[in-house]
């Protein structure tokens, strides 16, 4: 079992940058697919990235494309969301997860942080 956290969330400014961290204890965490998810106020929680346990491929929603980089260092245990020029419309807490699966669906996720909050003010 894994329990993944997250950290990084803050403030920024719009066009601004922050990166995201998912660490997770247990030896095996990199033999699973991580995900990045996020919820906005009164809005239901929707895939923006995933990489596969390896890091050999990954997978963005149109959203966050050219702009979101995921990738990920077995050896440390983390998973990283590199976020650039960032707009108000990103603001929302957002989840990493594990999945067993390669998936963009939250139900395939079998392990999921608390969140972190990211505001992007204009």
């Amino acid at each position: 079992q894994v329990k993944p956290v997250e950290s990084g969330g803050g403030l920024v400014q719009t066009g601004g940058s922050l990166r995201l961290t998912c660490t997770a204890s247990g030896r095996t965490f990199g033999s699973y697919s991580v995900g990045w998810f996020r919820q906005a106020p009164g809005k239901a929680r929707y895939f923006i990235a995933a990489i596969t346990s390896t890091g050999a491929s990954t997978h963005y929603s149109d959203s966050v494309k050219d702009r979101f980089t995921i990738s990920r260092d077995n050896a440390k245990g983390t998973v990283y969301l590199e976020m650039n020029s960032l707009n108000p419309e990103d603001t929302a807490v957002y989840f990493c997860a594990a999945s067993s699966r390669w998936s963009r669906l939250d139900r395939d996720y079998d392990y999921w942080g608390q969140g972190t909050q990211v505001t992007v003010s204009s």
